[in-house]
């Protein structure tokens, strides 16, 4: 092959390479940019309501559940839970389910129920649980998610905190049951005239 066409076929094949790395550099970094949007974007969060309960439990039904992810500590994590509650009640409404629904429904023990509930899905896809620990006598909330989605759940923790202790969350009026079985006693909770209120009473009829 005579040198000027080898110089240039060798001149083709190396505009060719480079054209090529920089389409690849290209698709990296659209990733990586994409990747680190889908991370730091705000996650829609839909509240689940009571008549989709049956809908959520089917459709999640082989959700291997985690608390990872949930913990990492922000403001919320150091709020009375009576408090978080209202608070909850001003930025997404009534509870999915109250331990008044799970004794109605499941003739549920009281020992080994909670105050209150809500269910979320995130951006149409991640399911994710908040409940009390001990009625109104602990600070924060419990956080249950879907383990494949791990990387998303801080982010989500991040949005919950601002919602809660923005003005989305400025407390709001409600009124819930609760049974202490170390106390062997019922509660009424209540958020009402300003005050957070947790009045002992007898077994309530539901």
């Amino acid at each position: 092959m005579p040198f000027y066409l080898w110089t240039k076929k060798t001149s083709n094949y190396r505009q060719t390479a480079m054209i090529l790395r920089k389409l690849l550099l290209f698709a990296i970094l659209s990733l990586v940019w994409l990747n680190g949007y889908a991370q730091f974007a705000e996650p829609e969060i839909r509240k689940v309501q009571k008549s989709e309960r049956a809908q959520f439990e089917h459709r999640f039904a082989d959700i291997n559940w985690t608390g990872q992810g949930l913990y990492n500590p922000t403001t919320i994590d150091r709020i009375p839970t009576i408090e978080l509650r209202s608070r909850l009640q001003a930025a997404y409404g009534d509870p999915t389910q109250t331990i008044a629904d799970l004794i109605v429904l499941n003739n549920f023990r009281p020992g080994k129920a909670i105050q209150f509930e809500y269910w979320f899905i995130i951006d149409g896809e991640m399911p994710l649980m908040i409940l009390d620990l001990d009625g109104p006598f602990a600070d924060g909330l419990v956080y249950v998610g879907a383990s494949r989605f791990i990387d998303r759940m801080p982010q989500v923790k991040r949005t919950l905190n601002r919602k809660l202790m923005g003005d989305d969350g400025d407390p709001a009026e409600f009124s819930d049951y609760f049974f202490s079985p170390e106390r062997d006693q019922w509660y009424l909770v209540q958020y009402k005239d300003g005050e957070f209120k947790r009045e002992m009473i007898n077994r309530p009829s539901f």
